[in-house]
């Protein structure tokens, strides 16, 4: 097959197994697509994804997708949330003057850039086909926010942010390691801040994510 008409590879990381079927269900019989199960947490992520992107034939790109808690007034409940960055938003030190940055401290960067152009691209295939969807900041956290005081100062240490997650920016550091570029995909469960599971909508941010995943098939040709 000449370069013209090849077609991409995908990797899609998912945290847990109902992540991972919400996407089969949504790709259906795509031969393109490789559907994995990262683990939860950053750390896992990034070496099971290591680990596929080391044994297999090369992949033209890695999605990390799955369901997330979005900012209130940014990214509600039940719609989706496609990376135009993915930000490690603990990775760094506090001090007394507050929090310190990866990037602050001089010792490498808790933000991998994605191709925003392509992130363009998916965000509007998934508008096109009536899907509520913003494109931004999502951030990884290995303690996901849960009370209103931790949610109001990750919001102002962060503006623009959309959502959080736990594994996005592990998924991305190994995608990056390998030379592939990498995006996040997330449909929103539950609002940040605290900790009300009587409030969390799983169910319908898996059928928005199994929607998107039907979408991303088509989108990405």
């Amino acid at each position: 097959m000449d370069a013209a008409n090849k077609q991409m590879r995908v990797l899609v990381v998912t945290s847990v197994e109902a992540e991972r079927d919400a996407v089969l269900r949504g790709l259906g019989e795509d031969s393109r697509f490789t559907v994995g199960i990262g683990g939860v947490g950053p750390m896992a992520a990034a070496a099971r994804t290591a680990r596929m992107l080391a044994t297999s034939e090369p992949y033209d790109l890695v999605v990390c997708a799955g369901i997330s808690g979005g900012f209130v007034g940014q990214a509600e409940v039940g719609s989706l949330v496609v990376s135009g960055e993915i930000v490690c938003a603990d990775l760094g030190a506090e001090t007394p003057e507050g929090f310190c940055s990866l990037d602050e401290l001089g010792f490498g960067s808790a933000t991998v850039p994605v191709d925003r152009e392509l992130a363009a691209r998916v965000t509007d295939a998934l508008r096109a086909a009536g899907l509520p969807v913003k494109m931004g900041t999502v951030l990884t956290l290995s303690t996901v926010t849960g009370t209103a005081q931790t949610a109001e100062e990750l919001a102002r240490r962060m503006p623009g942010a959309l959502a959080e997650a736990m594994e996005g920016y592990g998924v991305a550091v190994a995608a990056q390691e390998f030379g592939v570029p990498v995006l996040e995909l997330r449909a929103v469960s539950n609002a940040i801040g605290p900790r009300d599971k009587s409030a969390w909508r799983i169910k319908e941010a898996l059928a928005a994510l199994e929607a998107a995943s039907s979408v991303l098939r088509e989108g990405l040709r």
